[in-house]
């Protein structure tokens, strides 16, 4: 029952951030379209520094924008901030429970650093918070320069592509790069742009003149969060995508997605403003199916076992070569995956509380249905067992080569 409950909380927690996250993204992209959308006012009134027009939902809508605020404020105002409040507190809460909470399996992939989980689970939480300080820092040391700004930014990611695939097990890096640009998106609102609102109102309240630099400052920041958006969402979609993180150089994979994503962003908001920037999804394009093809899976050589007799370490002394019969071959295949996925594929897995995606290896018929995932998973991408975690040998990665081409 606890790992029934633990599975349903999980669930709950990753629609909450879903459906959170959809909600603060159309709102960011909604305030950036709007913003750059905005013309000089026909009629000149204090403050008032663009105005537009929109027709939505059987209606007109007028929008105007003042700078730094109206003669008088409104009884009523909107403040922008529990949507990326609850997007990072639901997606920090749903990343401990799977990954915090079982770091052995889904942090540590001893091929790539061999950590301890508290080591692990430390530098993860590290990397989040140093991701923010050092961006905070960058953003006040170079100030409003902001072409050298955007270019120490796309540094900063870089690095934290490259640290992340150095640490951590491939799926988990890719998914903390994503969760340490969040982290730095959600902290630009709460320490940044609405304490400088609220230090706006309250000298207008006061009868003071706001600080133009804390509408500055917020501004600055609301337009990173802009770039970094389509970058967050696909770290947070590639753990579907193992052909991306299982690559030798998974880190300048990732920054390659994310550059493209930030040129696909940038065509758009240009856009709002009039502009028609094509070679910006041109460039997104290129650089995506530069990556794909990179990403390519080179063909594979024919497996050489000149041997029928020729022992696999864990699984007897069958072996799978043309003068094997292909339900001796399953057999010693049913062994293979016992010891070695059986930890996570099993009706009653003893690393997870469920199998995990719901497959278990338990019997010929499922192995045979689930062949060609077998095989993309162990053999050609080698992720599975993750983090190699139960030791699966490439005798043993062979013999399931040549199980599933002699089926």
């Amino acid at each position: 029952m606890a790992g029934f409950w633990i599975d349903a909380g999980a669930f709950l927690l990753r629609w909450l951030h879903v459906v959170a996250a959809i909600a603060w993204i159309g709102e960011s992209f909604y305030f950036v379209a709007l913003d750059r959308g905005l013309k000089a006012p026909k009629r000149a009134q204090p403050g008032l520094a663009g105005e537009s027009w929109s027709v939505h939902g059987g209606g007109f809508y007028h929008k105007q924008k003042y700078l730094p605020a109206p003669a008088q404020l409104p009884d009523d105002l909107h403040w922008s901030k529990w949507k990326s409040y609850t997007t990072w507190l639901s997606g920090f809460a749903l990343f401990s429970i799977v990954y915090l909470v079982s770091p052995q399996v889904w942090l540590v992939d001893p091929r790539v650093m061999a950590l301890s989980p508290t080591l692990a689970v430390l530098c993860a939480l590290a990397l989040l918070l140093g991701a923010w300080l050092a961006y905070d820092l960058v953003c006040r040391a170079v100030g409003f320069r902001d072409r050298a700004l955007g270019a120490l930014v796309g540094v900063l990611v870089l690095a934290l592509c490259l640290i992340a695939t150095h640490l951590f097990a491939g799926r988990a890096a890719f998914l903390l790069v994503g969760a340490a640009l969040a982290t730095i998106m959600s902290a630009n609102v709460f320490f940044v742009i609405i304490p400088g609102q609220k230090r706006m109102v309250a000298a207008l309240e006061k009868g003071e003149p706001p600080n133009p630099l804390d509408g500055a400052r917020g501004k600055q920041r609301s337009v990173h969060n802009t770039y970094f958006t389509l970058p967050v969402v696909f770290a947070m979609l590639s753990t579907h995508y193992a052909a991306a993180w299982s690559h030798p150089h998974s880190g300048l994979v990732l920054a390659l997605f994310m550059a493209a994503a930030a040129a696909i962003r940038q065509f758009f908001v240009l856009w709002h403003s009039g502009q028609r920037a094509w070679w910006l999804p041109a460039l997104g394009a290129a650089l995506l199916l530069a990556t794909f093809a990179w990403l390519r899976p080179m063909p594979m050589p024919a497996a050489q076992s000149a041997h029928p007799e020729a022992a696999v370490p864990g699984a007897g002394s069958a072996a799978v070569d043309a003068a094997t019969s292909l339900p001796a071959a399953t057999a010693t295949l049913r062994g293979i995956l016992a010891e070695r996925c059986g930890a996570c594929h099993a009706a009653q897995p003893s690393l997870l509380a469920a199998p995990a995606k719901g497959l278990s290896f338990d019997t010929d018929d499922a192995i045979e249905r689930h062949a060609a995932l077998i095989h993309q998973q162990a053999v050609v991408l080698k992720i599975m067992p993750p983090g190699n975690l139960t030791e699966m040998t490439d005798a043993e990665r062979d013999l399931v080569a040549r199980w599933f081409h002699a089926r």
